[in-house]
């Protein structure tokens, strides 16, 4: 492959990404601001309620070994659809909230078992978000509690947008919009700057046509 085509073809990676970050902080944002009038309480353990024993680290490894190993079961291309982001982008929010928020470090409880991992957690509100799937229903292959699951993707939204909110969350600049601006010419939307990078703004710059 010739060089310029390397280089091109990892500056539009990087440019893709970046579109998908822009994405996901919008659907997140969004996704606290219509649960901000909702108080959720949870009422604690139930008395007599059976606990399950879920085998949480076989959750954590199908995950890894489906999505994430050396050799995955799943094809780039179906990670992409179904986390709604591509793996590299996951892998870079997956450190950068293990960092921020110790709630997604995996650790030993006081009984000295193994909790959820960071994997489980967040695989677990993506699916939650990307599916809008209510939380009881991921139990099966995640293996994670339904109140751990809206935990987790309370955690995660909020995390989400207090690391990279500042840099995603505001009005584009200059260098922004030529950005997307040619990205969208790339794409057959020449002089378009609106709703199809997800910002809802009015078509100011769309061409029409003269019929």
């Amino acid at each position: 492959m010739d060089p310029d085509d390397i280089i091109a073809y990892l500056v539009q990676e990087e440019v893709e990404e970046e579109d998908e970050m822009n994405i996901a902080l919008a659907s997140f944002s969004e996704l606290i601001r219509r649960s901000s009038s909702r108080v959720v309480r949870h009422g604690g353990s139930v008395f007599n309620h059976r606990m399950i024993r879920r085998n949480r680290d076989l959750g954590n490894q199908l995950i890894y070994r489906d999505y994430f190993s050396d050799n995955p079961t799943y094809p780039d291309y179906i990670f992409r659809r179904r986390f709604r982001m591509r793996r590299s982008l996951f892998v870079r929010i997956q450190a950068a909230i293990e960092s921020h928020d110790p709630y997604f470090v995996q650790r030993y409880n006081a009984a000295g078992i193994l909790g959820l991992s960071s994997l489980q957690k967040i695989t677990a509100a993506l699916r939650i978000i990307a599916y809008g799937v209510p939380a009881d229903a991921i139990d099966d292959y995640i293996r994670i509690g339904e109140s751990t699951a809206i935990e987790s993707l309370k955690k995660f939204v909020t995390a989400i947008v207090q690391i990279f909110g500042e840099q995603y969350l505001r009005k584009p600049n200059s260098a922004d919009i030529n950005r997307l601006m040619e990205v969208a010419k790339q794409r057959g939307f020449p002089g378009m700057l609106g709703s199809i990078d997800c910002m809802h703004w009015r078509w100011k710059n769309c061409p029409t046509a003269a019929w």
